[in-house]
Order: C-alpha cells, then sequence, then structure tokens
C-alpha cells in the first residue's frame, strides 16, 4: 500500500490545554462532531484512536482539521508528535475514520431533537452558520445552536472553546454584542 504524504500542522488555541490540528482534508462537510470523552468516541476510528494516546481528554472534528484537549498536567511537547504521527496514519489508511451514521452537530433542543424555527430562531442560526462558527472554527472550536426563550439564546461551545479560559468573553462580548446588535429582541447569550 502507498503511503500518502499528508502535511498536518499544528495550531495553538486560546485554550492551552487544546491544540488544532489542520489536515488539509475534508473531514466533515458541514458542522463538527464532537467526543468530549472517550466513552463517546466508541465505534469513530478516528476518535477512538486518538483517545489511546495517553492524556488525551477531548477529540472534536471540524471541516478539515481536528482539535485535542489534553489533561492539563500533561505537555503538548510530548503529545503533539504522537497526535500527528496517529493522523498521518489513519489519513492515509483506507479504513473509514468516521461512520456514515455519525452526524455533525446541527442545532438541537434541550431534548435532543432538532428546534423548531421561529424567525428569530432562524436568523440566530443563519449569523451563527454565516459569521460566528467559521471565526470560532479557526482557533479549533465550534458554536452550536441550543435554543431561544424569551429573549435569551443558549449556545453550546465545543472543541478548544469548551473549557477556554476567554470562552466567556468570546461568548459574551462577541457572540452576544453580535446577536443583539442584528436582533434587538435578543436580551443575552448563555452557554449549556
Amino acid at each position: 500500500m502507498e503511503t500518502q504524504n499528508f502535511m498536518i500542522n499544528a495550531e495553538v488555541t486560546p485554550n492551552p490545554n487544546t491544540l488544532k490540528f489542520n489536515v488539509g482534508r475534508t473531514l466533515v462537510e458541514t458542522g463538527s462532531l464532537n467526543f468530549p470523552d472517550k466513552e463517546k468516541a466508541k465505534g469513530v476510528l478516528l476518535a477512538e484512536t486518538l483517545f489511546g494516546i495517553p492524556n488525551v481528554l477531548g477529540v472534536m472534528v471540524g471541516h478539515d482539521f481536528v482539535t485535542v484537549t489534553k489533561r492539563p498536567e500533561s505537555g503538548w511537547q510530548t503529545l503533539a508528535q504522537p497526535i500527528i504521527e496517529t493522523l498521518k496514519k489513519l489519513l492515509s489508511s483506507n479504513q473509514a475514520l468516521l461512520p456514515s451514521d455519525v452526524k455533525p452537530t446541527a442545532a438541537v433542543g434541550p431534548d435532543g431533537h432538532a428546534t423548531g424555527g421561529g424567525d428569530i430562531e432562524r436568523r440566530i442560526k443563519d449569523i451563527l452558520d454565516a459569521e460566528i462558527r467559521p471565526a470560532v472554527a479557526m482557533d479549533g472550536g465550534d458554536i452550536t445552536f441550543y435554543g431561544y426563550e424569551n429573549g435569551v439564546v443558549t449556545l453550546h461551545l465545543q472543541g478548544s472553546c469548551s473549557h477556554c479560559p476567554s470562552s466567556i468573553m468570546t461568548l459574551k462580548m462577541g457572540v452576544e454584542n453580535r446577536l443583539k446588535s442584528l436582533i434587538p429582541e435578543i436580551r443575552e447569550v448563555v452557554q449549556v
């Protein structure tokens, strides 16, 4: 079997415990797949294999990148290279990295089902998809819509954003201000 040569580079993110690995290949067309723990990765070759590396705490798969979160007490100097080598090996294999029945995140409500779509919800989702999610993906994260009720937007932060020290700043100063400026009915943005 011929091994393809993949150029994978690691980028720092605002979260010191998370690195974004750009793989230069489409992994999911839209959205992201979030595996916040080893249990949720069962049956998903890409995530399950990365969780096999000691000190890996979380994996998120984006359009053309993989975000890996490590244990705070471990160092990237010992983790980054094994992650890159694992990604190269997986990407050059002929195996399905993600099962076809695993779907990228979409807008879901508290019951886990797709939310309805009033005009305000539709506008929120459009702004998130067009402006906010691409910007957050640049830092190795994702933000998905969870719900809207009585002027309060609930969002789910994933990847490098999930436990980032600056996530509250991103949510309040960035996302909340942008949504409020475009949709006056919004009073507050909170995270799940």
